[in-house]
């Protein structure tokens, strides 16, 4: 598998590394110990798909609050969509900053996203479909959101009028917590 960090410290690229065959190829996906020598965390305790019957839907852009922070491995395993995180740990030095890379089922990458970073997609074909593993169990009472749009990010999303929830739509503007970094 290659790993490639993101401007984000903490998140990676990961792609594949085929090997090749008259039949077609074969490639990891998930390596404990490849992830562990990159600082990753290995522990995946769940696993969930996000299917998303139009272009322009819009997911997140979302995580969990402690206690229950969790990190994500994000794959488009059909379609594609424009993967979004955003830095929330206070005291990075990415901290409010975001990165965006297209996954999609052609290119075969895979999101690693660390705990503290908020998470958002953009379906850019009908019938895409996403697969999430997360280290952490889904706790509804610490489900937390920033929006899509919020100015404090500044995120230049592909499709500009998206398909969403009024939930996604409607989180307040973020607010720099006190004593956060500038």
């Amino acid at each position: 598998m290659i790993f490639t960090e993101t401007p984000l410290k903490g998140a990676f690229i990961i792609e594949p590394e085929p090997r090749v065959d008259f039949r077609g190829f074969f490639a990891r996906t998930w390596c404990q110990r490849e992830c562990l020598a990159h600082g990753i965390n290995p522990a995946m305790v769940q696993c969930s798909i996000s299917f998303n019957k139009r272009k322009g839907t819009l997911r997140g852009l979302h995580y969990q609050a402690a206690p229950f922070e969790e990190t994500k491995l994000v794959r488009c395993t059909m379609g594609a969509i424009y993967d979004v995180i955003v830095d929330l740990r206070p005291h990075s030095t990415t901290f409010m900053q975001h990165f965006a890379v297209i996954l999609s089922a052609d290119n075969r990458k895979m999101l690693y996203i660390p705990e503290g970073l908020a998470h958002g997609f953009q379906a850019l074909e009908d019938n895409t479909e996403v697969s999430y593993q997360m280290s952490e169990f889904y706790h509804p009472e610490a489900a937390r959101g920033v929006r899509w749009k919020d100015p404090a990010f500044g995120i230049p999303w592909p499709i500009p009028d998206p398909i969403l929830l009024d939930r996604d739509n409607n989180y307040p503007d973020f607010v720099r917590p006190a004593g956060a970094r500038r």
